[in-house]
């Protein structure tokens, strides 16, 4: 290999998969395989549901092992979960999942102390019933909470495991509602008046920031030779993602699509308004102290419960099936917290779909085409209404991850929102977590330099709008009367 290209792992964790991906950069070179992929199930015991966060370390491991020797490692997963550990740094229980009922009804005992608006101005943080704050109000008084000396969100968690040093990576914190965006730091007031401890959190650090090196014993059983250092990256996938979207410029919208769909726009300030609140959008933050102002749909998730109640038949066919069947017959709110628990989403979509009295769907092919119609229809909604909520037009819309494989909805969303789709890479997660440890070891520079050689080396596809907007803007209505007021995620 040439001295000017070197290779990375990047360890993506998604919410029904892992991978380790191995990228080699150098100048005018950025190439992506995969070393090893591993499911990531989780399991319902007495007390709930639970990542096995050990199955996925496991899995961490074996594609390290695979590999190879790499210059560095870095780590993205979803958001908002965590796993505590006690005064001697041990794992006290599996983390729960962000799906388990335990938050059900804790974000109005959160608001009684901190009203709902005090906490969007102080935070940005849109309304979820997982949000982290939630998740440790529905903890408070566990034996858990109480033993536990110290809590990392998942990279972290297994940064620590692999190298024994332990931090809080920025972009994933600010999906906890515990931090300020405008600052970049805790909100100190909101954790103080909710009780919350921050001394249970590790220091933060930024994408770029050295996470440590990986152990001795990780050494031996990956078989990789020392030291290889770990490097924080946008930790939060979807920081990731947004870093890996080959745009030109800054008028441009992005969809990290997958198991949610992440809609919405890069931003040099937050956008703290009580319009923005009421539009349920989020301030996260990106790389080089962006703000990720998006909203969450519920994306992909819709079809993959659905193709796993009908038994698993061929997707590639059932999507031909659904290109078929006719346009916008029926559509659901794609942000409806009602499909948010796993099971029953093909009853459930019917369900939707006969309460606001449109034709039901009775066939795979149907309701896919309702899901897809419906994710367009999200999409069109979250990037019109972030533009008007930002003053800040844009020219096209990159669709990232995934759901690029997903040509009919890719297509279907350059339709409903009226402007070009460019959709790719769909390893955008993996592909942004490399650039950045590529740009902190010097390989890459600035943002736009990384956006200029992911644009040449990935393949990209385009979709223009076909006819005008009014069937969607018709569909719209049917949802809400008027279009304008989205369900809360």
């Amino acid at each position: 290999m040439s001295a000017s290209v070197k290779s990375y792992a990047a360890v993506d964790l998604g919410a029904s998969s892992g991978r380790v991906m191995v990228g080699r950069v150098g100048p005018g070179t950025l190439e992506l395989t995969e070393a090893h992929r591993f499911p990531n199930r989780p399991v319902r015991v007495p007390e709930g549901l639970r990542w096995d966060i050990l199955g996925l370390y496991g899995g961490v491991l074996e594609g390290l092992r695979a590999a190879g020797q790499v210059d560095s490692v870095g780590i993205d997963s979803w958001a908002v979960d965590y796993g505590l550990l006690d005064a001697d740094g041990a794992l006290l229980g599996n983390p729960v999942h962000y799906r388990d009922a335990r938050t059900e009804g804790v974000a109005e005992r959160v608001w009684a102390t901190v009203p709902a608006a005090e906490l969007y101005a102080a935070t940005g943080l849109q309304y979820a019933p997982f949000n982290t704050l939630y998740q440790l109000a529905a903890a408070r008084g566990s034996a858990q909470l109480a033993q536990a000396g110290r809590l990392l969100l998942i990279p972290d968690l297994l940064a620590y495991w692999l190298t024994g040093e332990q931090g809080t990576e920025l972009t994933n914190a600010s999906t906890t509602q515990l931090i300020d965006p405008r600052t970049g730091d805790w909100a100190y007031d909101v954790a103080a008046r909710l009780g919350v401890d921050l001394d249970l959190f590790a220091p933060l650090r930024r994408p770029g920031d050295p996470a440590g090196v990986l152990r001795p014993r990780v050494l031996e059983e990956t078989g990789l030779s020392g030291p290889v250092p770990v490097t924080t990256v946008g930790s939060h996938d979807t920081a990731s993602a947004v870093a890996a979207v080959p745009a030109d410029g800054e008028r441009f919208a992005y969809i990290c699509t997958g198991t949610w769909s992440l809609a919405g726009l890069e931003l040099d300030a937050p956008v703290l308004s009580e319009a923005s609140r009421a539009a349920n959008f989020t301030n996260e933050l990106g790389l080089d102290g962006t703000v990720r102002y998006l909203r969450n749909i519920m994306g992909l998730w819709l079809l993959q419960e659905c193709v796993r109640a009908w038994g698993n038949p061929d997707l590639g066919e059932l999507l031909r099936a659904a290109a078929e069947a006719p346009a916008l017959r029926s559509v659901v709110d794609a942000g409806d917290a009602a499909f948010l628990a796993p099971g029953h989403m093909p009853e459930r979509i019917a369900d939707a779909c006969r309460a606001t009295g449109q034709p039901v769907p009775d066939s795979p092919a149907e309701i896919t085409r309702c899901i897809l119609d419906s994710l367009a229809l999200a999409h069109r909604k979250a990037v019109a209404q972030a533009q008007a909520l930002a003053d800040h037009p844009v020219d096209v819309v990159h669709i990232v991850g995934g759901g690029t494989r997903n040509t009919l909805l890719c297509q279907l969303t350059a339709d409903a929102c009226g402007l070009p789709v460019v959709a790719g890479p769909a390893e955008a997660a993996a592909l942004g977590n490399v650039l950045v440890q590529a740009r902190a070891h010097g390989l890459v520079g600035d943002r736009a330099g990384m956006r200029r050689l992911l644009a040449r080396t990935q393949p990209l596809e385009r979709y223009e709008p076909r006819g005008g907007t009014a069937a969607w803007r018709e569909a719209e209505a049917r949802l809400t009367g008027r279009g304008a007021e989205p369900a809360a995620v």
